[in-house]
């Protein structure tokens, strides 16, 4: 039931992350660099490649990202996300396994915004009491 090319899309933050999944070495890219070059730090590329571990098959598909807004932490979470949803879209048996690892999850925390009479979301203004 695979097609020859399957897109999906994840969000984390403020960031978005659509990307391409198909049959081919492992070879993955975001924005048109390497993905070793683009995620430099192994904790962000262990977040990346968690839902291919899972479903082993790190070396099964070559995935092309295209990541925009937010940080580089949003983006590898964002991506995290996408490719677990490609996964599922693929081969369907992976859901129990996916979503155990709480991989299938949105994650809904956002910025909170900047409130009107205060310097910020949560901060206040110096209290004077004379």
């Amino acid at each position: 039931m695979s097609k020859a090319e399957i897109s999906s899309t994840g969000r984390r933050k403020s960031s978005v992350a659509r990307l391409r999944i198909k049959k081919g070495s492992g070879h993955i890219t975001v924005n048109g660099k390497e993905f070793i070059e683009y995620f430099p730090t192994l904790s962000l590329q262990n977040i990346i490649l968690r839902p291919l571990e899972i479903a082993n098959s790190t070396s099964a598909y070559d995935v092309d990202v295209k990541t925009n807004g937010g940080g580089i932490s949003g983006q590898a979470g964002a991506m995290r996300l996408a490719i677990a949803r490609a996964l599922l879209q693929l081969d369907d048996t992976l859901r129990p396994v996916l979503k155990k690892e709480g991989l299938l999850t949105r994650d809904p925390r956002m910025k909170e915004r900047k409130k009107p009479g205060q310097p910020g979301a949560r901060k206040r203004f110096q209290f004077s009491k004379r």
